[in-house]
C-alpha cells in the first residue's frame, strides 16, 4: 500500500500544481499540504479528506474486531 504522503505528492505533481496552488484550490492551509507530504502523523482527518477528495478518495476510521472473544 502506498503511503499517504507519496500518494498526495505524486497526484499533485500529475496535475502540475505547486503545494501553494494545490492548497489554495482545495481551500486548506499550505501547512496542511506540507504536513501530509512530509508524512506527519498528527493531522486533522477532515483536512486530510479535503485533500483526498480532490482525487476521489477518502480515509475512514476502521473498527478492529477482537476475534478472541
Amino acid at each position: 500500500m502506498k503511503a499517504l504522503s507519496d500518494f498526495v505528492k505524486e497526484r499533485r505533481k500529475e496535475v502540475n500544481l505547486t503545494q501553494e496552488e494545490f492548497a489554495e484550490r482545495i481551500g486548506v492551509a499550505l501547512t496542511v499540504i506540507r504536513k501530509i507530504e512530509q508524512g506527519k502523523t498528527n493531522m486533522n482527518l477532515d483536512k486530510v479528506n479535503m485533500v483526498l477528495k480532490m482525487f476521489g478518495h477518502e480515509l475512514v476510521p476502521v473498527k478492529i474486531i477482537d476475534k478472541t472473544k
